[in-house]
């Protein structure tokens, strides 16, 4: 873990309202120059901290309205089919995330679909790609709160 002052923390959350916003404009608002602006997002960039920038999209402008959490319960836990899972979700762009868990639910797989039928697709794919013990689904009906920022 590295330090990071109060500074540093400034930047970070005026990046993630913004990644696009110029260096001037950041500048004015954390008090720095543009130029003490690109050296810390550079270290921070060089310390890990910044991973990437990115563009949010609207998913459901974009006909995938549908958010699925997939609980997966295996019974096979040997290395050679976390490799063949790990590969096989992450070849699956409608999959977003995927987090192994504690508990009695052994991996928790967030989706974005357009719609019933493309689940079943996704779903149908997976099953194919590598054998699960159970899989159960649950379907967003609202979403309330959705962010991809840190609290810093």
């Amino acid at each position: 873990m590295i330090t990071i002052d109060d500074t540093d923390r400034r930047i970070l959350v005026e990046l993630q309202r913004d990644a696009s916003q110029s260096l001037d404009r950041l500048g004015d608002k954390v008090n720095l120059s543009r130029n003490a602006c690109w050296r810390r997002i550079r270290a921070l960039e060089a310390a890990g901290v910044i991973k990437g920038r990115v563009t949010l999209l609207d998913a459901d402008r974009l006909g995938l309205s549908l958010t699925v959490f997939m609980q997966i319960r295996t019974n096979a836990h040997a290395p050679d089919w976390l490799v063949r899972f790990s590969d096989a979700t992450k070849s699956m762009p409608e999959i977003l995330g995927v987090d192994r868990m504690t508990g009695d639910l052994d991996y928790l797989i967030r989706a974005r679909v357009r719609d019933m039928a493309d689940y079943d697709r996704l779903y149908q794919s997976l099953i194919r790609k590598v054998p699960l013990s159970d899989v159960s689904a649950s379907f967003v009906m609202e979403e309330i709160k959705e962010t991809t920022e840190l609290p810093l």
